[in-house]
């Protein structure tokens, strides 16, 4: 006799259960990764040495990849420029921001590395998003340096909605309600770990184990979703996000407004690429439209913003959402340059397919060491023409699970 098949919805039970645990585990490497670099008092002493347009994106990629917010990041900026820092600089402070952002969802690919195949789908899913950033950073960077297109319309609308009503999206937010009872019950036990010589061991531990519930759970994930994605399933997938660039912006969008996190909502769409359910060329849009969603969620805090701050938080805020609204037109609207990402992504995921090295060395790389050196340089040898830029208002730094 055959042994009897598990029921449908067992399957989705266990996929559910293993999206929440890597939603823990990427909420734990957020909370890790923050406690380690100090928080928004860390993001401020990277910006600190922030002296030029390129240093600023640079530094951006660095403070996001260790604060892993760009929430965060974002806060600490409209306190520089609320304490001096000009506008100029920060916009590519933002620029950067973008990029740095895109680290976790890098992280949640290298789950699959036991499948070459799966894989390279899953690096190449998560690093199109990087090369979007990338390409839209050397776009729009030039231009602004030069005319300063994004910080004078950003002037202009922020004058004119200063002084409205906030408004909030935190009820929207289920999913980080879900998961932070457990992803605080990991922290509290890498709380249990004392400092050591000024080194917080508990942080390390919790970006480990943050690594291991991702890796953990995008292994079994991956398997599971090629056996439940069929049918209906598959084809509402496809209706929501794979079925043209539009929906898929669309849906990259709403899916980030609810969660607040581009970061989380990226990390969801990698083990469906890795699966095979989602094909790279419909993962990009989404990226796209998350890069947009966590605009709106900034925007919507910087609306509540009160006092003196409150022209920098909403100008800030604005020239992210602008920046993001005409990067994500222009690749739209110019098919070789959507073309762009697509081309690097499926080049360098190749080449991680060869030699799966490639993969870590590009994420240390480009998200830590390179920025790192550059901040090291800017700290050891700042040059006659540096100024020190004005401290952010100093603010508690805060390990929670966001």
């Amino acid at each position: 006799m055959s042994e009897p098949r598990t029921p449908a919805y067992y399957n989705w039970l266990f996929v559910a259960a293993l999206v929440y645990l890597l939603l823990v585990g990427v909420g734990v490497i957020g909370a890790g990764f923050k406690w380690v670099s100090g928080g928004e008092q860390g993001a401020a002493l990277i910006f600190s040495f922030a002296s030029s347009p390129i240093i600023g994106v640079i530094l951006g990629v660095l403070a996001t990849a260790l604060v892993q917010s760009s929430s965060t990041v974002t806060s600490v900026i409209v306190g520089l420029v609320a304490g001096g820092v000009p506008v100029a600089i920060a916009v590519p402070m933002i620029m950067g921001a973008n990029m740095g952002t895109t680290v976790t969802n890098t992280i949640v690919s290298i789950g699959s590395i036991n499948d070459r195949e799966s894989f390279k789908r899953s690096f190449q899913a998560a690093t199109v998003h990087d090369f979007f950033n990338f390409y839209s950073i050397v776009i729009f960077l030039p231009i602004e340096v030069a005319f300063h297109p994004l910080e004078r319309a950003a002037g202009y609308l922020s004058a004119r909605l200063s002084g409205g009503s906030g408004a909030a999206v935190d009820e929207l937010n289920f999913l980080g309600a879900l998961t932070k009872p457990l992803a605080k019950a990991v922290l509290q036990l890498c709380h249990a770990l004392p400092e050591v010589a000024g080194i917080p061991l508990g942080g390390y531990l919790a970006i480990v184990a943050g690594v291991g519930l991702v890796i953990a759970s995008v292994l079994l994930l991956g398997r599971l979703l090629r056996s439940v994605m069929l049918g209906r399933a598959k084809d509402f997938v496809q209706l929501a996000i794979g079925r043209n660039a539009f929906s898929g912006v669309a849906s990259g969008m709403a899916v980030t407004v609810m969660v607040q996190s581009s970061s989380t909502t990226t990390s969801l769409i990698v083990p469906l690429a890795g699966a095979g359910v989602l094909t790279l060329k419909q993962v990009f849009p989404f990226t796209m439209g998350a890069n947009i969603g966590t605009c709106i969620t900034a925007l919507l805090a910087a609306t509540s913003v009160g006092g003196i701050h409150q022209d920098w938080a909403l100008q800030i805020a604005l020239v992210h959402l602008l920046y993001n609204l005409l990067a994500v037109t222009l690749f739209l609207a110019i098919p070789w340059l959507r073309e762009l990402p697509l081309l690097s992504a499926r080049w360098l995921g190749e080449l991680t397919e060869r030699n799966r090295a490639y993969a870590f060395v590009y994420l240390f790389a480009v998200f830590f060491l390179l920025p790192g050196l550059v901040l090291a340089r800017q700290a050891l040898w700042p040059g006659e023409e540096t100024q020190p830029l004005p401290e952010a208002p100093a603010a508690p730094v805060d390990f929670k699970v966001e």
